[in-house]
C-alpha cells in the first residue's frame, strides 16, 4: 500500500456535510445554490462555505465544490465574480465539468484546483492527458467501467500526475453521464445543468416482459471490491448522495470507513455491509465494475428497497411464508433502528458549529502617539468552550490634533464595516479609548485595515477581483454557410454523386479487436470525413486511434476528447463534435488554443438567444445540426432485457457487434420513446420526433460556417426513412434561397420539432 486512499463523501446540505466529517470523510464535495450538477440538492449558501471549510479543516477533511454543468455566455460576469471569491478561501478543490469553466480558471485563477466532473465521460486513456493540460488535477471516471478498463486508465494516470476517483456507493444512472438529454429535449430540463428529471426511474406502461420501470438500476455498490479498487491504484472512494439526508451519508460513510481501515489494518474485509440495507437503497450491484451487465442490474421499483431487505432476511428462504403481523415487526424493527440512526447522527453532529466568528476591534490612541488597533476573534468555538486569539496592529504616523477631520466612531465603522463579512462577524467596534480631536492621514487607516486583514487571513495576500477580458469575435468568411451530411451506411457513398456537400461518415462505437476494415475503407474513399463517437473504451478506443494513425485524414469530426488528443498529437485537424456540450465561447478558445481545434458545433440544447453572444476565435468555424435523430440517452446497459425481453441473460461483445435491434416504450402521460441499438454501436433512446430546424437557416446564417443533416437512420426504429436524395436537394435549395418553399420538407419530415432551439437552458 503506497498511497493514500481518500474517502470522498456527498454533501448536500449543512448537517448531511457535518454528518460526512464527524464520519470519517476525508473530503466532502457539494454544491452553492447555482451552476451544480443537484439543483435538486438544499444545497449552501457562500456563507455556509466558509463556515463549512473551517468545520472541515479542523477535522483533516477537505472540501470541494461542484460547479459541474454547462456554462452559458451570460453567466461567466457572474462566474468570475465567485471564482474571485474562491481564491480567497481554503478550498480544496473545485469540480468541473465545463471545457469553457477549465479555461478560465487556469487562465486567471490558477491556485484554484480543478477536478475533472463524472459528466465529462471519462472513460479512455487519450481523455487523460486532455483533461490534464486543460487543468485538472485528478479525474472522476465513468461509472460504467470495470476493474481492467479503470487500472488500464490509473496507470496512465499515474504518468501525468493525476489522480483517479470511482464512484464507489449511490444511485447509478443507466445513461452515460454527461450524455443524457432524456428531459432536455422536450422541457429544457437538462442533466447538463443539474436539472435532471430522472426520465429513467419513471414507470412506463408495461412492457412485453413485464416490467413497469424498465429503465430503473440497482444502486452502485463497490463495498466489497476495495481490495481490487486499491490495487488497481484508485486514489478516491467517491460516494454519491448529494440529495440524501445526514442518517444518509453519515450511515453511508461510517460503514465505507470502517471497511476501508479495517482492511487496510488487517488485510481482511471486516465489515458485513449490513448498514447500508437501512438507509435508503434500491438493492444493490457491482455489476458495471465487474463487467457482467446482466438482466440483474434492474430493479422494477424506484423507490426505497430497505423493507423489502428487512422481510426479505428474516425469511431467507423463498418456499417460507411470512405472516402479515410477522411483516409489521420486521418494519417497525427497521423503523426503529432508522430512528436509532437519526437520533445519534443528530447527536453526534449538533455541537459542530460553521457559524461566522465573532470580531471585535477595540481603537485607542491618544495625541502624539500611534493609533492602535487591538483585534480579538473566537476560534475553537463548541458547546462547552470558546478560546479566543487577539493581536494589535498600529500606525506608523501618530496621532495629532485636527478639529475638522478628526477620526471619530462613524469614519472607523465606514471604513472598517467590511470586516462583517461571509467569514466574520463584527460583534464589537470599539472606540472608548480613542480621544477625541485627533487626525492621521486616511492611508494610514488603509493601512491598518489591510494589515488586519492579512493577519485573519494567515498572512497569504487576498488577490483583487479578476474582470474577465472582453473576448474579441472574428467574423466568419463572407459565404453562405455550406450542407454538410453525416451518413452511416458504405451504401451511402454514392450520395457523393450528387453534392458537393462535405461528407462525415460515422464509425462506430464497438470494433472487433485489431480490426482494420475501416482504414481500408476511408482510404479508398479520401472524400468521407470520419466522424468519431462520444463513447470509446478500451480496445475500442485503441481501434478508433489506429483508423486516426493509418488513414491520417486532413479533417476529422470528434465526439470524444481522447481522439481529439491524439489528433492534435499528429497534426490532423479536428471538429468538436455536437456531443462535447459545446455552449459558450470559452469553451471554443479552449479546444483552440490548447489543442488547435478548427471548429465546432454548437450544442442542441441552447437556443437562439444563447448563441447570439458566443465570440469566434480567430480561423474557427461554426457548425450547427438542422436535422437528426434526438438522442435522450446512451447507456452500455441492455434496454431490451426490460422492454421486449432478450434470450442472453448478459450483454458480451458479441451483443456490441451483431445487435440491431429496435422497439419503443410508452410512459404513463402516453409518450412514446424509441429504444435503437445499431450493430457495433450502444443502445440508444430517442424521441419518436426527428429535430428539424429551418428557422435557423432565417435567424443566424451569418454566425455559422455550416449547417448538418443527420442521414445515418438510425434512432428510426422500424419506421420508413425519407428518400436521402431529396432531403439533400431540398436543404441545399433552402440554403441558396431563405425565401424557398419549406412544406416539402416538412412533407418529407412529418414527425418533426425544434423545441429545444426555442426553449434552451
Amino acid at each position: 500500500m503506497d498511497h493514500k486512499i481518500e474517502l470522498l463523501a456527498p454533501g448536500g446540505d449543512v448537517d448531511a456535510i457535518k454528518a460526512a466529517i464527524i464520519a470519517g470523510a476525508d473530503a466532502v464535495y457539494c454544491g452553492l445554490d447555482t451552476l451544480n450538477a443537484r439543483n435538486r440538492a438544499s444545497n449552501i449558501s457562500f456563507e455556509q462555505l466558509i463556515g463549512i471549510i473551517r468545520l472541515a479543516h479542523q477535522y483533516d477533511c477537505q472540501i470541494f465544490l461542484t460547479l459541474n454543468v454547462i456554462i452559458l455566455e451570460r453567466e461567466f460576469k457572474s462566474i468570475a465574480k465567485l471564482l474571485s471569491k474562491l481564491v480567497n478561501t481554503t478550498l480544496d478543490g473545485v469540480i468541473v465539468q465545463d471545457i469553457g469553466m477549465f479555461n478560465i480558471i487556469k487562465k486567471h485563477f490558477p491556485t484554484l484546483d480543478i477536478h475533472a466532473s463524472t459528466q465529462l465521460t471519462t472513460h479512455n486513456i487519450g481523455q487523460i492527458p486532455f483533461l490534464k493540460k486543460l487543468g485538472a488535477s485528478r479525474v472522476n471516471l465513468s461509472r460504467e467501467l470495470n476493474l481492467r478498463e479503470i487500472t488500464a486508465i490509473n496507470k496512465v494516470c499515474v504518468e501525468h500526475n493525476v489522480l483517479t476517483e470511482v464512484f464507489v456507493h449511490g444511485s447509478l444512472c443507466v445513461a452515460f453521464s454527461g450524455l443524457c438529454y432524456s428531459t432536455s429535449a422536450s422541457v429544457g430540463n437538462s442533466g447538463n445543468r443539474g436539472r435532471c428529471s430522472q426520465a429513467c426511474r419513471e414507470e412506463y406502461e408495461t412492457t412485453p416482459s413485464g416490467n413497469n420501470f424498465p429503465l430503473n438500476i440497482k444502486d452502485n455498490s463497490a463495498f466489497f471490491d476495495l481490495p481490487a479498487l486499491i490495487e488497481a491504484g484508485v486514489h478516491s472512494f467517491k460516494i454519491e448522495g448529494r440529495i440524501k439526508g445526514a442518517n444518509y451519508v453519515h450511515t453511508v460513510v461510517d460503514s465505507f470507513r470502517k471497511q476501508i481501515d479495517g482492511f487496510l489494518n488487517t488485510g481482511e474485509l471486516t465489515e458485513d455491509g449490513e448498514r447500508l440495507y437501512k438507509v435508503f437503497n434500491r438493492d444493490f450491484s457491482n455489476a458495471f465494475l465487474r463487467g457482467d451487465l446482466n438482466q440483474s442490474m434492474f430493479i422494477d421499483n424506484p423507490r426505497d428497497n430497505s423493507k423489502v431487505h428487512a422481510v426479505s432476511k428474516f425469511t431467507p428462504d423463498s418456499s417460507q411464508s411470512i405472516s402479515v403481523v410477522q411483516i409489521q415487526d420486521v418494519e417497525q424493527n427497521l423503523q426503529a433502528d432508522k430512528n436509532t440512526i437519526e437520533a445519534e447522527v443528530v447527536k453526534k453532529i449538533k455541537h459542530l458549529s460553521i457559524e461566522k466568528i465573532p470580531l471585535t476591534l477595540s481603537f485607542a490612541g491618544e495625541l502624539a502617539q500611534p493609533l492602535t488597533v487591538t483585534v480579538t476573534r473566537d476560534i475553537n468555538v463548541t458547546s462547552f468552550s470558546v478560546e479566543q486569539d487577539t493581536f494589535t496592529v498600529s500606525s506608523t504616523s501618530l496621532l495629532r490634533a485636527s478639529e475638522n477631520a478628526s477620526i471619530d466612531k462613524a469614519t472607523i465603522e465606514k471604513r472598517f464595516k467590511s470586516f462583517n463579512n461571509a467569514e466574520f462577524l463584527l460583534t464589537e467596534l470599539n472606540c472608548d479609548k480613542l480621544n477625541a480631536g485627533l487626525s492621521i492621514p486616511f492611508k494610514e487607516l488603509s493601512a491598518l485595515k489591510h494589515e488586519i486583514a492579512n493577519t485573519l487571513n494567515n498572512s497569504v495576500k487576498v488577490l483583487p477581483e479578476v474582470t474577465l477580458p472582453a473576448l474579441v469575435n472574428h467574423a466568419k468568411a463572407d459565404i453562405a454557410p455550406k450542407l454538410s451530411m453525416l451518413i452511416c451506411d458504405e451504401a451511402d457513398v454514392k450520395l457523393a454523386d450528387i453534392t458537393a456537400a462535405d461528407i462525415y461518415f460515422k464509425l462506430p462505437d464497438a470494433y472487433k479487436r485489431g480490426c482494420t476494415k475501416y482504414v481500408d475503407f476511408l482510404q479508398a474513399n479520401p472524400r468521407l470525413i470520419p466522424w468519431f463517437p462520444a463513447v470509446l473504451i478500451g480496445k475500442d478506443y485503441d481501434v478508433a486511434v489506429n483508423i486516426l494513425e493509418q488513414v491520417k485524414p486532413k479533417l476529422i469530426v470528434t465526439n470524444n476528447t481522447g481522439i481529439a488528443y491524439r489528433a492534435n498529437e499528429l497534426g490532423i485537424k479536428w471538429i468538436a463534435g455536437p456531443f462535447l456540450n459545446t455552449t459558450n465561447s470559452y469553451a471554443l478558445l479552449a479546444m483552440k488554443e490548447d489543442f488547435d481545434c478548427s471548429g465546432a458545433f454548437i450544442s442542441n440544447e441552447i437556443n437562439a438567444m444563447q448563441m447570439k453572444n458566443i465570440a469566434r476565435p480567430e480561423n474557427f468555424k461554426l457548425f450547427y445540426s438542422i436535422y437528426h435523430p434526438i438522442l435522450l440517452m446512451t447507456s452500455r446497459q441492455c434496454f431490451f432485457q426490460q422492454s421486449v425481453g432478450c434470450e442472453k441473460p448478459r450483454i458480451d461483445n458479441g451483443c456490441m457487434l451483431s445487435c440491431d435491434k429496435s422497439t419503443s416504450i410508452t410512459n404513463l402521460k402516453g409518450v412514446s420513446f424509441a429504444i435503437d441499438k445499431q450493430k457495433a454501436g450502444y443502445p440508444s433512446i430517442y424521441n419518436q420526433d426527428q429535430f428539424l430546424n429551418m428557422e435557423i437557416i432565417d435567424d443566424l446564417s451569418h454566425l455559422f460556417d455550416g449547417f448538418m443533416i443527420d442521414l445515418t437512420n438510425i434512432g428510426a426504429g422500424d419506421k420508413a426513412s425519407p428518400d436521402k436524395a431529396l432531403l439533400i436537394s431540398h436543404f441545399e435549395e433552402l440554403l441558396n434561397n431563405k425565401s424557398a418553399d419549406k412544406q416539402p420538407l416538412n412533407n418529407l419530415v412529418p414527425e418533426s420539432t425544434n423545441i429545444q432551439y426555442h426553449n434552451g437552458l
